[in-house]
């Protein structure tokens, strides 16, 4: 266990992985098994609209359709997941995160976004990321990513091309001044 759950993972400038480069990770569970994340800087083309309508719910005229969803990771990327603030309690298929942030896979919550009675701030993610404890670790060491705990702020204020930048403003990182080699002291 890395200790990373509700912290941010900032993709290094070397950090070439065609899924992960210039990305910022959400750590959402960190445990013996291995660590789960979403990438919440990437959105789609796929709108939550375009997303609701693909399986036929009926969206009630309030509901902010016009949101990007997220590409979220290489892994399961047939499946939705949103991160959102609330209790994981108040749904089906939910991981509390952090005290007010969530992770919920379930189609309860879909319905209930769809709707218009879901959480006011959430972010819809096609695919996670996720990395054995062993696999992480290396990568840490070889300095592939910066972490930071997480801020809300980052993930439900910022439009999505600034959350990479803003998590490293949370370290007074300035992204653009790392030079793509890493060395080891």
């Amino acid at each position: 266990m890395h200790g990373l759950r509700h912290h941010f993972l900032i993709a290094m400038p070397q950090l070439a992985d065609d899924n992960f480069s210039n990305s910022l990770v959400y750590v959402c569970d960190d445990d013996e098994k291995g660590v789960l994340g979403v990438i919440v800087n990437r959105p789609l083309t796929l709108t939550v609209g375009g997303l609701l309508e693909k399986l036929e719910l009926r969206v009630e005229p309030s509901v902010r359709v016009d949101m990007p969803v997220l590409y979220g990771g290489p892994v399961h990327t047939d499946r939705g997941f949103i991160v959102h603030r609330g209790l994981a309690s108040d749904w089906e298929s939910s991981l509390q995160v952090s005290d007010d942030i969530a992770l919920t896979t379930s189609m309860d919550m879909l319905n209930a976004i769809a709707r218009g009675a879901g959480p006011d701030e959430f972010v819809m993610l096609m695919g996670c990321a996720g990395w054995q404890v062993p696999q992480l670790t290396d990568e840490l060491k070889d300095n592939a990513w910066l972490t930071v705990a997480a801020d809300s702020k980052v993930i439900f204020d910022m439009p999505c091309d600034r959350r990479r930048d803003a998590a490293a403003d949370l370290l007074g990182v300035n992204l653009d001044l790392l030079g793509s080699i890493a060395g080891h002291g």
